[in-house]
């Protein structure tokens, strides 16, 4: 009885479903691999974010009446949140600290650094490489403990360096202490990013523009950004969300000094844990969660049309 001949790499044409999956595995094995991973999603993020969904739409507290027997309260927490001068506050700081320490500070800091290290070689790229992936990969809590030492007013190494001693940063520049601690904690994934954009940009390109005498500016503005345009947009959209989102700033001022560094993760998280409102704290994360989209959805659309004009 004839066979038919094997396909390319020795499946024969006309096997089943099974013969042909590529692992061998058939619907019923793959799915038995797929199904543990999807009930830890659903687990650890899909139920989350649902149940803050419906406590947002609550008046739950952690104490009294409320917490025993919640009530459904609709969009009562959202209406009160965007009256509520704290949060219009919170938000203000919060894209301030984003447009400062993210847009402005690692990213521009991050395509400096990858741009001056481009065709350096040997222990001196290696010695900063490694200094600005150390400052990444601290554990936070170190983070914080080394810069509150460093801007201490009366023994902070930042004043003795500077000579202004009694200079109480914290207090006195609390904004600007977070922005250029959070531009020197986050520059190492800009830094790196762009320097594997730099690395696609063909030299003969920049050789040629030198020869034709355009100036380094005129390189970077005529052949270099045009072609790293993507990955530009995609850092952008990915400091800007993690950034937007960093409680790590907390561990330097709580907030303070009077809520002028309460940005609004540390805003949620006083106003559910030690005001009690998990309710309308869990309202104030689904509109954290929104700004997210409108975010993520701006920057989508300018990669888009990116891609667009380059076919």
């Amino acid at each position: 009885m004839a066979t038919s001949p094997p396909e390319p790499g020795g499946r024969r044409a006309g096997a089943g479903p099974r013969e042909r999956d590529a692992a061998g595995l058939g619907r019923l094995g793959a799915t038995a691999f797929v199904v543990p991973a999807l009930l830890l999603i659903a687990a650890f993020l899909v139920f989350p974010a649902l149940w803050t969904v419906y406590l947002g739409a609550t008046d739950y507290r952690l104490t009294g009446l409320a917490a025993v027997d919640p009530q459904v309260v609709g969009l009562e927490n959202v209406e009160r949140a965007l009256d509520d001068d704290g949060f219009t506050h919170s938000l203000g700081l919060t894209l301030q600290f984003v447009l400062g320490s993210a847009v402005i500070g690692q990213a521009g800091l991050g395509f400096a650094l990858a741009w001056v290290l481009r065709d350096r070689r040997g222990l001196g790229r290696r010695l900063i490489e490694a200094m600005v992936l150390l400052a990444w990969i601290l554990p936070s809590s170190v983070i914080a403990f080394l810069w509150i030492a460093l801007l201490d007013r009366d023994d902070g190494t930042l004043n003795a360096l500077l000579s202004t001693p009694g200079t109480a940063w914290l207090l006195e520049h609390p904004m600007l202490s977070l922005i250029v601690f959070n531009i020197w904690r986050g520059t190492a994934f800009s830094m790196m990013l762009y320097a594997a954009a730099l690395g696609n940009v063909p030299p003969s390109q920049l050789e040629t523009a030198r020869l034709a005498g355009a100036s380094s500016w005129q390189q970077l503005r005529d052949v270099v950004f045009p072609r790293i345009r993507g990955h530009v947009l995609t850092n952008l959209l990915l400091i800007s969300l993690w950034t937007f989102n960093d409680f790590t700033p907390f561990l330097l001022t709580g907030g303070g000094p009077e809520d002028r560094t309460e940005i609004m993760p540390v805003f949620i998280y006083e106003t559910a844990l030690f005001g009690g409102e998990l309710g309308f704290g869990a309202a104030l994360s689904v509109l954290m969660l929104l700004i997210n989209l409108v975010i993520a959805v701006v920057y989508a659309r300018l990669l888009r049309r990116r891609k667009d004009r380059d076919r």
